[in-house]
């Protein structure tokens, strides 16, 4: 009885494991209501995050309930510490259930700003989270998908977002990414609808 019970046991957890892994490789259903925003788009920003036009601008849209922006923390700020001085990092928090600026940089020990505005989702044509935008200093889109292939992050190879950031500090003015890179996966946007 013992060894039909730790079979079965096994065997759900392999099977949840196994939905899990789907589910991550499914993109991200496109709603209803989508713009979709073009690259080479000048973005308007809030007084905010319009200040500093020294340096190009990457969002982070991030919700900390999705598990794919959990996986995603780590090479994020690993991101953050190799550019943090040649760009302006911001987080843009897509779920403001419970959530403060503080507690989302004490929790994931970010020290760099945090924004609580939906509204930069769609004017970057963000539907899901995690999802890396890049503008160019004068607030061009020049990047917005995915940071990686990997669900960890682990793929040099499939970087997406450590690509673009290169390639717009050196001066590349059009990179070419793969639709794997552009087509998001994630969790859908809490205000998006299915």
């Amino acid at each position: 009885m013992v060894i039909i019970w730790l079979v079965l046991l096994f065997f759900a957890v392999g099977a949840l494991f196994w939905y899990n892994e789907l589910v991550y490789h499914l993109p991200t259903p496109i709603p209803e209501n989508y713009k979709a925003v073009n690259n080479g788009t000048v973005i308007k920003l809030s007084e905010a995050l319009n200040a500093d036009r020294d340096k190009p601008l990457f969002l982070h849209f991030f919700n900390p309930d999705c598990p794919c922006s959990r996986f995603n923390i780590t090479n994020f700020k690993s991101l953050v510490k190799q550019y943090g001085a040649q760009v302006n990092f911001v987080v843009v928090v897509m779920n403001n259930k419970r959530y403060s600026a503080k507690a989302i940089q004490d929790k994931f020990d970010l020290d760099i700003p945090v924004l609580f505005d939906a509204s930069l989702a769609a004017a970057c044509g963000v539907y899901s989270t995690p999802q890396a935008v890049l503008l160019d200093a004068q607030h061009t889109l020049y990047y917005r998908g995915n940071y990686n292939q990997s669900r960890y992050c682990t793929d040099e190879k499939t970087s997406y977002a450590k690509i673009a950031l290169a390639g717009l500090l050196n001066d590349h003015a059009r990179l070419v990414f793969s639709p794997l890179a552009l087509r998001a996966y994630g969790c859908s946007l809490p205000n998006c609808k299915k």
